[in-house]
């Protein structure tokens, strides 16, 4: 007689939890080698960050060159990010300022970057974030940079201007939008609320729906998504995470108009990053205001063999037709080929300034 499901499954359950156990064990004793660096570290006084992101990246590549399957990189990626997160949680937890409240999507890329072990410093503002960390309140800060369909977040180039701080990480994000309220309809509901990048990835499809809801920009999503808790008649977009911290109703999902949409995300903080094998090094500049200058200031990069990856524009506010150049790069400043462009192209330019280099976030 040909077995059940349920018999044919239980020595495979079994096998499961045979497994488990053997991984658990296999965790505590990383957890314990961790440990032990860190005892050895202050035996010798060594005053170094507990976020080494390129030590991190190079583990995770190093990993995923070695799976043989069925997992996927991106599954190695999230499943080893929490575990060098819990091994480092046992040694120090790292403070992260992001853009709040509960359920923001900075939120999402700070937990998808740092893992889980982290305390959350929510900022009513991308100023509050960057000042949060200048003054030491947290360890590190999460912005977002730019949106696949919208551009450059203005602020945060504007932010990391004049700012100290550096870039030590970066994180591409699925942006995933949802129309929520707090029955999950849209009865005596009058307007939409979101921050202004939601609005406009969603404004085709808003138009296209709901024409008569007025729009209204709040500070952030998760924002929206708190006043619409409390208010019946507000509807707000905002993503998966918001719907849970806000105990909320959706009303349609999936209503940006790119279904590819992502936002990039950037880690900030005092944290030196070496190289780790695959960097990117984001930079500053600006040019003399004559003819050539742009050609003149891109000539290093192609002499030396550099990459370059972004560039994006930002009037410089000197009522002068001015502007600065957001420069993404591929490569660590500490490389040879890297460091000899940036020594040439800093003296062609009016202003230079190194962001960070950074391990690529290419899972």
């Amino acid at each position: 007689m040909a077995k059940s499901l349920s018999e044919q499954l239980i020595p495979l359950r079994d096998r499961i939890d045979a497994l488990d156990k053997q991984v658990l064990g296999l965790l505590n004793e990383r957890a314990r080698a961790a440990l032990e660096v860190g005892k050895i570290k202050q035996d010798y006084n060594e005053d170094e960050a507990i976020l080494k992101p390129e030590r991190e990246a190079r583990i995770i590549r190093r990993l995923q060159a070695e799976n043989p399957g069925p997992l996927t990189p991106a599954a190695v990626e999230a499943v080893w990010g929490q575990i060098i997160s819990a091994c480092r949680g046992l040694e120090s937890v790292p403070r992260v300022a992001y853009l709040g409240p509960q359920g923001s999507f900075s939120e999402q890329a700070a937990y998808e970057h740092f893992g889980h072990a982290l305390e959350r410093l929510l900022c009513d503002s991308f100023d509050e974030v960057f000042r949060s960390v200048e003054v030491g309140q947290a360890d590190v800060g999460m912005v977002p940079v730019e949106n696949s369909s919208e551009g450059a977040v203005n602020r945060t180039l504007d932010l990391l201007l004049n700012s100290p701080l550096k870039v030590l990480g970066e994180r591409s994000i699925r942006v995933h939008h949802n129309l929520l309220s707090k029955t999950g309809s849209l009865e005596g509901v009058t307007r939409v609320m979101a921050h202004p990048q939601a609005l406009a990835q969603c404004q085709r499809w808003l138009q296209k729906h709901h024409p008569a809801l007025m729009r209204e920009a709040a500070s952030s999503n998760a924002e929206a998504a708190r006043v619409a808790a409390a208010d019946p008649t507000v509807a707000a977009i905002a993503g998966d995470t918001a719907v849970t911290a806000w105990n909320l109703g959706i009303v349609e999902s999936g209503i940006q108009d790119d279904p590819h949409n992502r936002t990039r995300f950037l880690a900030i903080g005092n944290i030196p990053t070496l190289p780790s094998g695959n960097d990117k090094t984001s930079i500053i500049l600006a040019v003399p205001n004559r003819s050539g200058a742009v050609y003149d200031m891109l000539a290093p990069l192609a002499t030396h063999g550099v990459s370059m990856t972004r560039l994006e524009s930002r009037p410089a506010r000197t009522g002068q037709w001015e502007y600065y150049f957001y420069v993404d790069l591929l490569g660590h400043v500490d490389q040879p080929h890297v460091a000899a462009a940036l020594a040439e192209l800093k003296k062609q330019v009016a202003f230079f300034k190194i962001l960070g280099s950074y391990p690529v976030n290419d899972w």
